[in-house]
């Protein structure tokens, strides 16, 4: 039984942490002997110093966070003897949605966005780790949202383009030309920051600048 403390001792050092995983199965269609997958993702706060004093972020080529995440996880993938796997590069691309569910540790929040019990609203992968051993994982916590006094994610969106009846992409871009969406452009999403549970693992603004413009170009 490998032990998970050791592989998030690879992981600690690069701004990236274990967001969640689950014993797989032979329906998982998943690299052949893979016995654990492992969810990684950014560390909080931690992530985007290590990042941004990174070649790829310094040389000026494209897609440098994609670029970055290939190298690192990969490099931690082969220490461990492991297969690396990436939300990107596709078609077609790995079911990271349905991995997130699968771990217990992601839901469905109000507003139809993927919350993490620790991450909150901010929950993101860069890839995840197939293992062939057997990785003892804890039991998940119940969702955040459960406990969450006032769901206030529900009315935080300015011009009402996140909410519980879903996600209507014109009004979103349309806000974020404007000045007033200029707070959400410098400072991310105003719904993902209005979740309680993404305090603690709060973006810096800089990450959200750089993630908003790549959004809304």
């Amino acid at each position: 039984m490998t032990a998970l403390a050791g592989i998030e001792g690879y992981l600690a050092p690069q701004g990236l942490a274990i967001l969640g995983g689950f014993a797989a199965t032979a329906e998982d269609d998943l690299p052949a002997g893979t016995r654990t997958l492992l969810m990684i993702g950014p560390d909080g706060p931690a992530f985007w110093p290590i990042l941004t004093a990174s070649g790829e972020w310094q040389d000026g080529a494209p897609d440098p966070v994609d670029r970055w995440s290939r190298r690192v996880i990969g490099r931690i993938a082969c220490d461990l003897g492991a297969k690396a796997l990436f939300p990107f590069g596709g078609p077609p691309y790995c079911p990271f949605f349905s991995w997130a569910m699968r771990t217990g540790r992601c839901h469905q929040s109000p507003v139809r966005l993927l919350v993490h019990d620790q991450a909150g609203l901010w929950v993101s992968f860069r890839g995840a780790l197939a293992l062939k051993e057997d990785v003892a994982l804890p039991p998940p916590p119940p969702s955040p949202c459960d406990s969450c006094d006032g769901k206030p994610c529900l009315a935080a969106c300015p011009p009402r383009a996140l909410t519980g009846a879903g996600y209507d992409l014109p009004p979103c871009h349309a806000f974020l030309d404007t000045a007033a969406g200029q707070d959400c452009m410098t400072k991310g999403c105003a719904v993902r920051r209005a979740c309680p549970a993404s305090v603690a693992h709060a973006r810096m603004h800089e990450q959200s600048a750089y993630h908003m413009r790549q959004f809304h170009r």
